[in-house]
């Protein structure tokens, strides 16, 4: 099992964790981290888009005039495709873009993102990184003892102080552990856990 110290806000050591090898030491396979994640992306798409067809237009059901001898071109509807005010051909359609996932192996593709951070040597365990008062500058600070960059900072409670402060700064996202997900992990350089979050990632994940 790979042991992990824990650091403060400063950067000091002020423990260690034993991380569970179930959980963070997972073979990563490239083929369930893009399933998943495309079918994350995926349920993003909003398909509620829909043009008219002739179906679904009021109105048209008259010929507008006579077959022959106007001198003009046939026509059956004013709502024909080619007329202001008419049907829209082969338009988009309201659709559903999810991408069906296993349980199993949304969770198994969680473990390997976190595990493939874990071999970079890109997570950090910090016993808190919430500043004393809701500022961007007291945050940066602390960023920037940690070595922080693009990073994804899970917690183990909702914290509006850390996220207030750290919001306006690009490439940083904080989340609660119940919202962790292979995505974000997987769209930071760096993962920063909460030392209470991994007791709660590894009670569910494990």
């Amino acid at each position: 099992m790979p042991v992990v110290q824990i650091v403060d806000k400063s950067n000091q050591a002020v423990g260690e964790v034993t991380l569970s090898s179930e959980v963070f030491e997972r073979e990563v396979r490239a083929e369930i981290l893009h399933q998943v994640v495309r079918s994350q992306l995926a349920a993003k798409r909003r398909g509620t888009v829909g043009v008219k067809t002739r179906s679904l237009i009021r109105g048209g059901g008259r010929k507008p005039w006579r077959q022959k001898g106007t001198g003009r071109a046939r026509a059956g509807t004013v709502r024909s495709p080619i007329w202001t005010g008419g049907a829209i051909v082969h338009g988009p359609q309201a659709r559903d873009y999810d991408i069906k996932v296993n349980k199993k192996v949304k969770r198994l593709a969680l473990k390997m993102a976190m595990s493939s951070r874990l071999a970079e040597d890109n997570l950090v365990v910090v016993d808190s990184v919430t500043p004393e008062e809701v500022k961007t500058k007291s945050f940066r600070k602390i960023q920037e003892q940690l070595d922080l960059k693009k990073c994804l900072i899970v917690t183990a409670e909702k914290d509006n102080t850390l996220e207030l402060s750290a919001r306006n700064i690009p490439g940083v996202t904080v989340m609660t552990w119940d919202n962790l997900n292979t995505f974000d992990v997987l769209n930071h350089d760096q993962l920063v856990l909460e030392a209470k979050a991994v007791e709660k990632i590894e009670e569910k994940l494990g």
